[in-house]
């Protein structure tokens, strides 16, 4: 078989135009099922599915990616896998669903209930992904609980989840228990942060100080947190790829960091997590099926091999990630070296809904001028 690019990136999501298929975008209302999602008797998996994801599925170090484009193609050796990767992340298919622009793939894997939240707000209730037949997925009913995406219109699956914490460098400096202290004179210029558009653990973070202090003292500890000189990345990869340069000793990440340490080599003393409040923010990462999907049956074979054990345990160790299913060891130590917060914290999509779209465009017209494009060389 000819293979095809693997991986293609989209533009901003400002370059969005409108091509005029609004009707492809949008759940159906009636109260009959989409007929795509029916289970077939002869599915089509001769297609090339592509698939929406964030960059640091794709690259980086061990990235999941790669290895699920082989086992998959593998799996189903008459399909194609192509990771989209948009630089501006769920927001860019946001904006074509508000402007009727095309929907030019099948599956986005890697959102979270806040993106749900925000396409319910800004396009439609229940739009861009389509309820899903869990008839057709085998493994729905092995998906931990806690882990549902309570989305009440049925679009989202989780594949893993993660504990959004601190990680700190302990020859540095000692790790900060509480918020108040990220602003204190001691830890001026060592934090590491990411934007909560465009970033699933920046958000998580903006989304944790809001749950602790309110929405009006949370923006005004986010001024704090930028005069005591806060440096915020585009995105995560950008900020952790900072923190290994060891540009600062303090990052915004998650509490499975030291099982990539030890997988990588790498100093287990900078790579401590620190849990503020003795609390981390829960963040699992959802699956869905686009609307305008024009491979559903491979997008529901996809869904279905993603919740497989072995998939499961490899996405686990790549990503370092807890498996969304139940019974799956990663192996690695994972079990041992992953940290669980004491006081696990999540914002639930009704306390989300009709809020996040707000809190983050009022976060972005007060924080993006300190928006870090390009990291400064190191001293």
């Amino acid at each position: 078989m000819n293979r095809r690019r693997v991986l293609r990136t989209v533009g901003g999501a400002g370059s969005v135009g409108v091509a005029g298929l609004a009707g492809c975008l949008f759940a159906d209302d009636s109260d009959e099922p989409n007929e795509d999602d029916e289970e077939p008797e002869d599915p089509n998996h001769d297609e090339t599915l592509r698939v929406v994801t964030y960059r640091s599925m794709v690259s980086g170090p061990n990235p999941p990616g790669p290895w699920l484009v082989e086992a998959f193609e593998e799996e189903y050796p008459d399909a194609e896998l192509e990771w989209v990767v948009p630089e501006a992340g769920v927001e860019h298919y946001l904006q074509r669903g508000e402007y009727g622009g095309e929907i030019d793939a099948d599956v986005c894997f890697g959102f979270t209930v806040g993106d749900l939240t925000r396409i319910d707000d800004r396009i439609e209730e229940g739009g861009l992904l389509r309820e899903l037949n869990h008839d057709r997925i085998d493994g729905v009913d092995r998906i931990q609980d806690g882990l549902d995406l309570e989305d009440p219109h049925g679009r989202a699956l989780a594949y893993d989840a993660g504990y959004v914490s601190l990680v700190y460098d302990d020859t540095v400096l000692e790790p900060p228990e509480a918020f108040a202290d990220l602003v204190e004179s001691e830890y001026a210029d060592t934090l590491l942060t990411h934007h909560p558009g465009y970033s699933m653990p920046g958000q998580a973070f903006l989304l944790w100080t809001i749950a602790t202090g309110g929405p009006s003292d949370a923006m005004n500890y986010w001024e704090e947190l930028a005069a005591n000189g806060a440096r915020i990345h585009r995105s995560w990869s950008a900020s952790y790829d900072a923190y290994l340069d060891a540009e600062r000793p303090l990052v915004v990440s998650y509490s499975t960091d030291p099982v990539f340490a030890a997988r990588e080599g790498y100093d287990e003393r900078r790579h401590r997590v620190a849990f503020l409040e003795d609390e981390g923010y829960t963040l699992p990462e959802g699956m869905g099926i686009f609307e305008a999907a024009t491979a559903p049956d491979l997008a529901y074979a996809f869904l279905e091999f993603v919740l497989t054990d072995e998939v499961q345990a490899e996405l686990a160790r790549r990503n370092v990630q807890i498996p969304a299913v139940e019974g799956v060891d990663p192996g690695l130590g994972f079990v041992g070296l992953a940290r669980e917060p004491p006081e696990p914290v999540a914002t639930s999509y009704t306390e989300l809904r009709g809020e996040l779209t707000e809190w983050l465009t009022e976060w972005a017209d007060r924080f993006d001028e300190h928006l870090v494009e390009e990291r400064p060389p190191t001293e």
